[in-house]
């Protein structure tokens, strides 16, 4: 059974029951009509009374979890977390919460989750804590994979809500994992004489599949044949996601006197160990022979080496994709040789940056 008077103490929150003095907080969110209360929370004034003395305890009375506020250093109710689905029997529980819409973007889920599992592996014997959030929530998942969860699965269209089915993603914490944020590039906008680095968006998603499509890029690339706009809107929606797991990033280099798309640049195949990474790039056809895509890869490789402490940027291309060669070339990348039937059974030239091999310059962040 879990406490019935715990108090847990994070460093900006106090997680706690519910009790009858949250009363008129509670009245303020059910007449605002704000959704961040566990499930069972009275959606008229009238069950209020009741559902603080008696419906939000019941969780805790069977056994099977617990809902708690979170309280801010005021004692104001900013959001409520629980957790359920207990089995004391295997050692496993799950967590669940939600922040007011005014006080979201302030990292209290984060906050919450760490101060919450701390506390059930501090205090209790269970084993392993379970959370779920839908594929497309980037919010919910960076708060899992910040506060230590790790990325186990994608069930897919496993959730059915008014605006159809979602797929959920399973996240797992064991006791023995530390706990430790999962690594993640920061989202940055950088900025170069002629282009601002930017994230993708969905205004993108013409121009991506323009470049996609466009035959040199078919040719000289392994973006999917018959590229489209459903591709192209696919690759923007994920590219948050593969952020926040800490695989890569990318961005759209646009043009900063027309704001036009110009080059699609991402990073990839991230091993946080090493500290090393891919780059890669797909030029708009309009834009080539600018040298847009050599500024931008520069601009990235600076970014990653000085910003982020990392030690080794590799570039690939086709052997036959002399203009991607010179991109590698003039950026200062080294050619280390040929990896044989690397991509689709084609070989691939191989290069490195280090920084050792620049000299002088930084991007601006925007």
């Amino acid at each position: 059974m879990f406490d019935p008077d715990v108090s847990i103490a994070t460093a900006r929150l106090t997680l706690r029951p519910f009790g009858p003095g949250d009363a008129a907080r509670i009245r303020s969110v059910v007449q605002s009509g704000a959704r961040f209360l566990p499930p069972g929370a009275p959606t008229r004034t009238s069950g209020i009374a009741r559902w603080l003395t008696h419906g939000v305890h019941e969780l805790r009375r069977s056994g099977q979890g617990i809902h708690l506020a979170m309280a801010d250093a005021d004692g104001v109710v900013v959001g409520a977390i629980s957790l359920f689905k207990t089995s004391w029997e295997a050692g496993t529980t799950e967590v669940g919460y939600g922040v007011h819409p005014l006080y979201r973007r302030r990292g209290f889920a984060t906050e919450a989750v760490r101060g919450l599992t701390g506390w059930v592996f501090d205090t209790t014997r269970l084993r392993r804590i379970d959370l779920t959030a839908n594929l497309d929530n980037p919010a919910s998942l960076s708060v899992a994979l910040k506060s230590g969860f790790t990325w186990e699965g994608v069930l897919r269209s496993a959730v059915l809500d008014e605006d159809g089915t979602h797929d959920l993603v399973m996240f797992g914490l064991l006791r023995e994992d530390g706990r430790l944020p999962a690594n993640a590039l920061p989202r940055t906008e950088l900025r170069t004489p002629r282009l601002l680095l930017r994230e993708p968006s969905p205004g993108d998603v013409r121009d991506l599949a323009a470049t996609g499509a466009d035959p040199l890029t078919q040719a000289m690339t392994g973006v999917p044949r018959g590229y489209s706009e459903e591709h192209a809107l696919a690759y923007v929606e994920g590219s948050e996601r593969t952020r926040i797991r800490g695989a890569g990033i990318t961005w759209t280099a646009e043009e900063l006197e027309t704001g036009r798309f110009a080059v699609n640049v991402s990073l990839r195949d991230v091993d946080w160990n090493s500290r090393t990474a891919e780059v890669g790039y797909m030029t708009a056809p309009w834009a080539r022979g600018k040298g847009y895509a050599g500024e931008s890869v520069l601009a990235i490789a600076r970014w990653l080496f000085e910003r982020q402490g990392f030690s080794r940027l590799q570039l690939r291309a086709s052997p036959g994709n002399t203009a991607s060669q010179r991109v590698a070339e003039k950026a200062g990348f080294v050619r280390e040789g040929v990896a044989r039937a690397s991509l689709g059974g084609e070989d691939l030239v191989v290069y490195s940056l280090i920084p050792s091999d620049l000299a002088g310059g930084d991007p601006a962040p925007a």
